[in-house]
């Protein structure tokens, strides 16, 4: 079985509650699944969840370089510069990054409202970019955009390999395969 859950913003990647955060429990009700891979707590979007662990390892294993794409609001009007070194990889504290695809986007039409939202300065634009990985280092997105002077705000993953977001509303889970 593969399930898609569309991850909210503040919501664990595990079904054991810590403390008094959100958890994947309150959103899928399927029994003996678990996450292939994992979202940050402040990032939301696609997660893949299986009782196979053939499939989790294909999903996961780097050594498979499943692509995984990012929808990236960041702090301020990113720069063609920012977006050619995201492309050749950046060097961050744990070592240098496989060059990732990286362009300019503009914020999604099926967007949903986060909540709470994103914090508003009339003085500092945001701009959006898609990032594709095929990688998956610890907050590697975040520490990539922050690296070439783009903080990340908002942080959305649209796909994994050939699985895809695709119209699912926060908190919804699809089966994708039985």
């Amino acid at each position: 079985m593969l399930l898609a859950l569309n991850k909210p913003f503040n919501v664990l990647c595990q079904f054991s509650p810590e403390g008094d955060k959100r958890t994947l429990a309150e959103f899928v009700r399927q029994k003996d699944v678990y996450p292939a891979g994992r979202l940050d707590y402040d990032s939301e979007g696609l997660l893949l969840l299986t009782d196979d662990g053939r499939l989790a390892h294909q999903l996961t294993d780097p050594r498979h370089k499943q692509p995984k794409t990012y929808l990236v609001q960041v702090d301020g009007a990113v720069t063609d510069e920012a977006i050619a070194q995201l492309r050749a990889g950046v060097t961050l504290n744990d070592g240098p990054t496989l060059p990732a695809g990286a362009e300019h986007a503009d914020e999604p039409a099926w967007l949903w409202m986060r909540e709470p939202p994103v914090r508003f300065r009339k003085s500092i634009p945001t701009s959006w970019i898609s990032v594709t990985l095929r990688e998956g280092r610890n907050r590697q997105v975040r520490r990539m955009t922050a690296a070439v002077g783009f903080p990340t705000l908002r942080l959305i993953r649209v796909s994994v390999g050939g699985y895809a977001l695709d119209g699912l509303a926060p908190g919804e889970t699809r089966t994708l395969l039985k």
